[in-house]
């Protein structure tokens, strides 16, 4: 699908609106927060940061999930948002993002301190750092590109 003005436009959507750059920031926060809460656990060892980490990763892959779907659909949906150059990297990057999750929502669900210190914060630590490397593609698709922007 291109608009009258040539650019790449969202399959999924409502109105013209597109819904994936709507769902993003949830999973994106909670999985930072997961990052922050364990870090609050590893200096302080009060269990309820490893609750918080356990709950914010939990919730991270539910809505990313969610967002993935939305994005899975744009991405399949349009030839020309394959076509961009950060397009297949961002997906690529957000499923390695995505996978880590659900194996960190596994090892939080594990015993406090082991389910934190040192697995659950390598895991953390490495979803922020690739989120924020997606980040930037999501970002470059949308206002270098136009993918989705209704003129």
């Amino acid at each position: 699908m291109i608009d009258l003005m040539g650019t790449p436009q969202s399959t999924m959507r409502i109105g013209k609106h597109p819904i994936h750059p709507m769902l993003v920031p949830f999973p994106i926060a909670c999985l930072v927060g997961t990052l922050f809460s364990d870090l609050a656990y590893w200096r302080t060892m009060d269990i309820m940061w490893a609750d918080f980490s356990a709950w914010l990763v939990t919730i991270g892959v539910i809505l990313g999930v969610l967002a993935a779907i939305a994005g899975l659909i744009d991405f399949l949906g349009n030839r020309l948002i394959r076509a961009q150059a950060p397009a297949w990297p961002h997906v690529i990057g957000n499923v390695v993002v995505l996978l880590l999750s659900v194996v960190n929502a596994l090892v939080h669900s594990r015993d406090a301190w082991t389910s934190v210190v040192p697995t659950g914060l390598i895991l953390s630590a490495l979803s922020v750092v690739i989120l924020l490397f997606t980040g930037w593609l999501g970002w470059s698709l949308v206002y270098r590109h136009r993918v989705g922007v209704a003129e």
